[in-house]
């Protein structure tokens, strides 16, 4: 996966490959200035369940966990 910029991201609908559910669209991305490269993507949440590993009211998904990005949609393992 080679994205170089956090606008490659916006507008793409994040779905959890574990149960198929639609989580949101990438609102955002946080990267390591040091490398420049992307360490999350971070996507709206409105459950409860997902404020327990975000701040406020987004999801926030380790790199590591994207699985397959494509035009319009990123999967996951969440």
């Amino acid at each position: 996966m080679n994205y170089k910029k956090g606008l490659d991201f916006k507008h793409k609908e994040v779905i959890n490959i574990k149960d198929a559910k639609r989580l949101g669209f990438v609102q955002d991305v946080t990267a390591d200035f040091n490398t420049g490269t992307i360490t999350n993507i971070i996507v709206p949440g409105n459950t409860k369940l997902f404020s327990f590993f975000s701040t406020g009211n987004e999801l926030t998904i380790p790199w590591s966990n994207i699985k397959v990005i494509g035009e319009d949609i990123i999967l996951v393992e969440y």
